[in-house]
């Protein structure tokens, strides 16, 4: 073990490449991984849980998506595909993860409409019209409250983040404090566990 979590900026883990499939809104995809990047080896089940029960972007929905904490791109791929009119950041600490999420953009033909990025090279003027993301619970409280106190005021008036969150890692608390900081929170879904959040302004 090199202690080398998923939310290190430069994992030195041996790659060990691999491929990951899955279905999604009854499209296919097969997508690159590698050690070093977050659920490396499978689709994480928060993740799944997530892609199909959130409402997913429609073919006419525009703007900028972002995919935060994107791991190997499964989450970006899917958004990438049902808005094709859209344009999709993928945010990502990891730079493994970042090079993995680029790669498999164009894997699935949409490398030109999405931005793979680390935090601090997102435009800071940009305006979400959708957030998605596994958040990093791992990475403790005080820090998880810190990212999404930085994203989510991004979101466009009318826009709407979607959070997958495990019961027992503190998903109801989260929803607790996410209305305590004066968002609007619904608890969209539960399913193995999970909850699926769905805040607004």
């Amino acid at each position: 073990m090199t202690g080398e979590h998923y939310f290190t900026a430069e994992p030195t883990t041996a790659a060990n490449p691999r491929e990951v499939e899955f279905s999604v809104a009854g499209r296919d995809y097969t997508l690159a991984s590698s050690a070093g990047v977050f659920s490396a080896a499978r689709l994480d089940p928060g993740t799944a849980v997530l892609l199909r029960k959130a409402e997913l972007p429609s073919a006419e929905t525009t703007g900028a998506l972002l995919d935060l904490g994107c791991g190997f791109g499964p989450i970006t791929c899917v958004l990438a595909s049902s808005a094709p009119s859209a344009t999709v950041w993928a945010v990502d600490v990891n730079e493994r993860a970042r090079e993995l999420t680029a790669a498999n953009a164009a894997r699935v033909g949409a490398a030109d409409r999405v931005r793979v990025a680390a935090p601090d090279d997102v435009p800071a003027d940009l305006t979400l019209a959708e957030i998605w993301s596994n958040p990093p619970i791992h990475v403790g409280k005080d820090e998880l409250h810190g990212i999404l106190l930085r994203w989510l005021p991004r979101l466009a008036p009318d826009g709407v983040a979607w959070l997958v969150v495990a019961r027992y890692l503190g998903g109801d608390s989260l929803q607790r404090w996410l209305v305590e900081q004066g968002w609007q929170v619904g608890r969209h879904a539960s399913q193995k566990g999970y909850r699926v959040l769905r805040v607004t302004r």
